[in-house]
């Protein structure tokens, strides 16, 4: 399998990430590989290599989003912020929108992962609660 450290056509792939990391909502967040998974592999990118690759092509697109992009709500595959300059900032952000961390700093990411929809588009359950 061929190493990729970056999409062929960064620019066009970082645009991408950064329309899926606009749509999560306030208080939810998503993974590098989720993100990774809603955008097809680019023209000479092979499928294997792509699911290999991806997820860490889109946290070099977070490494690089413009001040709109909602950076914050995109956190690793164990539900935890991944260690990079800036992470000491996520976590406060998060929490500010009500996203709640356990005692080993993870994110239940069946109560505030996003669906990838529209929440709008998923009929609400009555709480049971």
């Amino acid at each position: 399998m061929p190493s990729f450290s970056s999409p062929p056509n960064p620019q066009a792939f970082y645009e991408q990430v950064w329309a899926i990391t606009r749509l999560i909502p306030r208080g939810k967040v998503a993974t590098y590989g989720q993100i990774a998974k809603m955008i097809p592999p680019p023209n000479g990118v092979e499928l294997e290599a792509y699911v290999a690759f991806a997820p860490r092509w889109v946290g070099g697109a977070m490494a690089n989003c413009p001040d709109d992009v909602p950076w914050q709500r995109v956190i690793n595959s164990q539900g935890k912020i991944s260690e990079r300059p800036g992470a000491e900032r996520q976590r406060p952000l998060l929490e500010a929108e009500g996203v709640i961390f356990d005692a080993k700093g993870k994110v239940d990411l069946k109560k505030f992962g996003w669906s990838g929809k529209d929440e709008s588009d998923i009929p609400q359950q009555p709480s049971l609660f």
